[in-house]
């Protein structure tokens, strides 16, 4: 082999294993890094993570919201329409947090089914509904045959 030739491909070999090894360091901190979405349907059927950080939203459960007098401690449920999970929180919650209304929360799944939020993020005007959940809850309308609209705020919760 001519020596420039050879020259050219370690060049080409050198580049292509630098780029393979730079590729697989994104995708593997991106792994860990990724924060998907599930409804509570999806939590309560196990097939949502432990103990990762995951974001998860719904409509937050009428009367299932309780404040810890002495603390910051917020517990209320979120549903899809077909699934609820128990919400625990430790903050201030959003000015725009109410019962009926669309929520998304970021935080882990513990194995006892309670999902630890690290942030609660609430819908910003009252025609708005996080894109996640009003998918999630259209479709759930569609299974069960009901006679549900796409937003929260005007969902039939059974009562």
């Amino acid at each position: 082999m001519h020596p420039l030739r050879k020259q050219r491909l370690m060049l080409v070999l050198f580049v292509v294993v630098f780029a393979s090894i730079a590729v697989g360091l994104i995708v593997f901190a991106l792994r860990e890094n990724i924060n998907l979405f599930y409804p509570p349907e999806k939590l309560v059927n196990g097939e949502a993570p432990i103990d990762r950080t995951i974001r998860a939203g719904g409509c937050v459960v009428p009367k299932s919201v309780m404040r810890d007098q002495s603390s910051l401690q917020v517990s209320f449920a979120i549903t899809d329409g077909i699934a609820e999970v128990k919400v625990t929180y430790e903050g201030i919650l959003p000015d725009l947090f109410a019962e009926g209304e669309a929520v998304v929360v970021n935080g882990q799944l513990h194995s006892d089914g309670v999902f630890a939020a690290r942030e609660v993020l609430a819908k910003h005007d009252e025609n708005y509904t996080p894109p996640e959940v009003a998918d999630t809850m259209a479709k759930n309308a569609e299974k069960q045959g009901a006679e549900h609209q796409k937003t929260c705020g005007v969902l039939n919760y059974g009562s």
